[in-house]
């Protein structure tokens, strides 16, 4: 599933937090947006997820427009922060009511939930908690698990290592990678976290003050010193 972006804009009053003149992310890619606070990742995810409009300019998923035709949704997974959680809902209510939005059977979704049970270690199904109650590592995972259960055509998540302990981050990189590998899914991630990035990312957006100024081939991680860089010398 591609993404096609052309004279993105986003204005609060005179501040412009975003201006991407033209973007293509091609089907497959695995990319990685990093960037300092206020870069302008989450505001480009939320652009593509028509989360907020535009103040000019379109985005395309897989050749419709996100603000106009809402059939790219069905294909879509995505996570960018709590609020995509329903928080009176059991994990398991949870997933059941993202299975019957996207026509997913029972014996369906188990054999799926069955795939993510490294990565809930046996603190998510089964406590008969709702979803308000769980550390927000918790709520990280399940949301996580909520996104990429469809098995999307395209999947968006913004930090997904935040809150994780390290091993949870190591099988949420695997899972992102194997999603990409063994679906074709395209994968956005955003993430402070530039070892992660550089493992996983076939392709690295480097943004500063709402503009990509680096866009990075990774092949066998070659972005990591050029970033690296960037952000050493941004330090001082």
């Amino acid at each position: 599933m591609e993404i096609k972006i052309q004279n993105l804009v986003k204005k609060y009053g005179k501040n412009t937090v975003l201006d991407i003149p033209e973007l293509t992310i091609g089907s497959g890619e695995l990319v990685g947006l990093v960037g300092n606070n206020g870069a302008g990742k989450t505001t480009l995810m939320r652009l593509m997820l028509d989360l907020i409009e535009a103040t000019e300019g379109t985005v395309e998923n897989d050749g419709r427009l996100v603000a106009e035709d809402a059939q790219w949704k069905q294909h879509t997974g995505s996570f960018i922060d709590g609020r995509f959680l329903i928080d009176f809902y059991t994990p398991e209510e949870y997933f059941a009511f993202i299975a019957r939005v996207y026509g997913i059977d029972k014996a369906t979704l188990d054999s799926r939930l069955e795939h993510y049970q490294n990565l809930m270690h046996n603190e998510i199904l089964g406590t008969k908690k709702y979803l308000r109650e769980f550390s927000e590592g918790n709520r990280q995972k399940i949301g996580i698990i909520g996104a990429m259960l469809i098995n999307p055509k395209l999947l968006i998540l913004d930090e997904p290592f935040n809150y994780l302990d390290p091993s949870s981050q190591i099988t949420v990189a695997r899972l992102i990678r194997q999603m990409k590998e063994q679906l074709g899914t395209t994968v956005v991630i955003s993430s402070h976290n530039l070892s992660f990035v550089s493992e996983i990312s076939t392709r690295i957006l480097l943004l500063e003050k709402g503009r990509v100024i680096k866009d990075l081939g990774n092949q066998d991680g070659s972005a990591t010193q050029e970033l690296e860089q960037y952000f050493n010398t941004a330090e001082q």
